[in-house]
């Protein structure tokens, strides 16, 4: 019986997988909740298969040891919930990305090995990749590429031999091979990186300045952004791939406008509505209707930034600052965005697989409650092992009191229906 249930919990190498068709389905839940404890992880049997969200955040459920995060992850068309143990403060959406067919996660692999680990939701396997830059001290996925083929890298790198500064290093790699470019070096930090719709160029952000290169590294074009404004996020381009989208903040107000990828030009704005008061928002991508699909990162109740002033980015969507957050579609003409997702507080970060966005479906959701399957599973196992350690150490009594036991309904059948009974 401890072999049977063994065999439930560990994944089975023979096991089935999961259609990634399912996914004809998937669509954005309207809310998201904190994982229950003894959720399955994302490697465990059942496959979960291909992912709708995934989101992190320092609300109870979401951390694990002191300092580790949990990566939450949803089912494409319903709420299963799985969890990944990820690294300290892993920000979906920044450090640990979903593919654009939501059936792989990439994520800061957690411990001393400085790698970035892929969990396929598939077929429940998981690797690591590096960028093949020496001498890291840390090192994060970016972005998916939009065929899901290629990954963005990105490394801190000592600057000097005393390792009191570092530089990025940018690199884009092909995880099924042994391909590796180098996109950048610099002095300040890297990000958003957002791929072309042909997935033939990407753009990515290096302090205030924008830099659009080929898959071979060849820097295309460079420009410096407007105050106050930012490189939208990872669906940044048109979706015909002729112009850039950036985000400007105007007191606690953020708006869309259009940019040429070649010179920076301001093309005006984009005929959506504002987002206010909110830390930031990122642009996610763009629905089958024509509506931007962005998150809004509500600030924290006690955050020590006036988010209306000037600061920079990584500060803004920060663990401290950020109360929780939201997933809006502004749509074309409209007034006032539109809340698509809602999530509890201390969820401060969330991914969106770019299947779900284009498809723009959305579904009311149930988040589960109570204790998840591995609670229940290790309850059981370590009931029958107690039981069956018991059972061993008092055998002898045991089998004392099965032979009594048999006597008994022996001497009662002797005198029931044996040859006197009549």
């Amino acid at each position: 019986m401890l072999v049977a249930l063994a065999g439930v919990a560990l994944p089975l190498a023979r096991t089935p997988v999961v259609d990634p068709a399912a996914g004809a389905d998937a669509a954005l839940p309207n809310r998201v909740g904190v994982p229950p404890f003894g959720s399955l992880h994302a490697t465990d049997w059942p496959r979960l298969g291909p992912a709708s969200v995934i989101f992190t955040g320092q609300a109870p459920g979401l951390v694990h040891g002191e300092e580790g995060s949990i990566i939450a992850v949803i089912g494409a068309d319903a709420d299963r919930y799985r969890i990944i143990k990820g690294e300290i403060e892993a920000q979906a959406g920044g450090d640990a990305v979903l593919s654009p067919d939501g059936r792989r996660i990439a994520f800061r692999s957690p411990g001393l090995t400085l790698r970035v680990e892929i969990v396929d939701l598939v077929t429940g396997r998981s690797r690591t990749v590096s960028s093949g830059v020496s001498d890291t001290l840390l090192t994060a996925p970016a972005g998916w590429s939009p065929d899901g083929r290629a990954l963005v890298i990105g490394d801190a790198v000592p600057a000097n031999p005393e390792r009191s500064a570092y530089r990025n290093v940018l690199s884009i790699v092909w995880p099924d091979g042994d391909r590796r470019i180098r996109l950048a070096d610099e002095h300040e930090g890297i990000a958003p990186v957002a791929f072309a719709p042909d997935g033939a160029r990407l753009a990515f952000q290096v302090g205030r300045t924008v830099t659009v290169t080929d898959l071979d590294g060849r820097r295309l074009s460079s420009f410096t952004l407007a105050p106050e404004a930012e490189l939208a996020g990872k669906g940044a381009w048109s979706t015909d791939g002729r112009t850039l989208t950036v985000t400007r903040r105007d007191g606690g107000s953020w708006s869309l406008r259009r940019a040429d990828p070649a010179t920076g030009r301001d093309l005006g704005a984009v005929d959506t509505p504002t987002a206010s008061g909110v830390t930031a928002i990122r642009l996610l991508g763009w629905a089958a209707d024509g509506s931007a699909r962005v998150v809004a990162y509500q600030p924290a109740p006690h955050a020590p930034a006036a988010f209306d002033a000037p600061l920079e980015m990584d500060q803004r969507l920060a663990y401290g600052n950020v109360g929780t957050v939201r997933v809006l579609a502004l749509g074309r003409g409209s007034q006032s965005p539109t809340t698509l997702l809602t999530a509890p507080t201390d969820v401060v970060s969330i991914d969106v697989s770019d299947d779900v966005i284009h498809g723009g479906r959305t579904r009311d959701a149930s988040p589960p409650h109570g204790l998840g399957p591995r609670f229940w599973y290790w309850t059981l196992l370590v009931t029958f092992l107690v039981a069956g350690i018991a059972a061993y150490r008092n055998r002898e009594g045991l089998a004392l009191w099965l032979h009594n036991r048999r006597a008994r309904r022996a001497r009662r059948g002797d005198v029931t229906g044996g040859p006197l009974a009549n």
